[in-house]
């Protein structure tokens, strides 16, 4: 009985996307939305933590026993990859992501594989995943990086209709998106004992 559930638990765990965007109507969400149905269609379990919609005060001051900030937390706990996404903002990921990097345990990204998905204004930030988010992921144990993906605004068409808003990624960071997804899908279903 006991191995029957820890195997179930093992298969629910699947991805966890950290959105660290403070924008509902965000580019970056085109990106997230991509990587939500790819993940689904390879028959992954995907949950998405929206940092923006925790309680601010609390992440604010690092209050990680607030019910919301632990569950959020549990989530990136079980799951066997995480996906940390966020906006560019002055050569860097946004603050809010801090924030909740800031809450999460010490180790807590050992034996999972990170994915950063990150979107700016120009290329010209293209080295704050490796410059900021890296060294970041690294001290919370992080060691096994999918490739990351770093998007500008302009390859993100943002439209909106009667309030409902729809993005269209092109051609070349669906490319780029779908081959870190591949890569990330094979690493996921390899055994963690058979690891090196």
């Amino acid at each position: 009985m006991h191995i029957r559930f820890g195997r179930e638990m093992e298969r629910l765990a699947g991805v966890v996307i950290v959105n660290g965007s403070p924008n509902a109507a965000s580019r970056l969400n085109g990106l997230v939305n991509h990587v939500q149905r790819r993940l689904a269609l390879g028959g992954h379990a995907v949950e998405e933590i929206r940092v923006a919609e925790l309680p601010a005060e609390d992440l604010v001051f690092g209050r990680s026993d607030h019910p919301d900030i632990r569950e959020a937390v549990g989530r990136v706990e079980r799951a066997k990859a995480v996906v940390f996404a966020s906006p560019v903002y002055k050569a860097s990921y946004t603050g809010l992501l801090k924030l909740f990097l800031d809450v999460l345990p010490q180790r807590i990204l050992d034996d999972k594989w990170v994915a950063p998905v990150f979107i700016g204004g120009t290329i010209a930030h293209l080295l704050s995943v490796e410059f900021a988010f890296k060294p970041v992921a690294a001290a919370l144990g992080a060691r096994r990086f999918a490739p990351a993906v770093y998007a500008v605004d302009g390859q993100v068409t943002r439209t909106e209709e009667n309030g409902d808003v729809r993005f269209e990624l092109d051609d070349e960071l669906q490319a780029r998106l779908d081959a870190m997804l591949d890569e990330l899908g094979k690493e996921l279903e390899v055994p963690a004992h058979a690891r090196s």
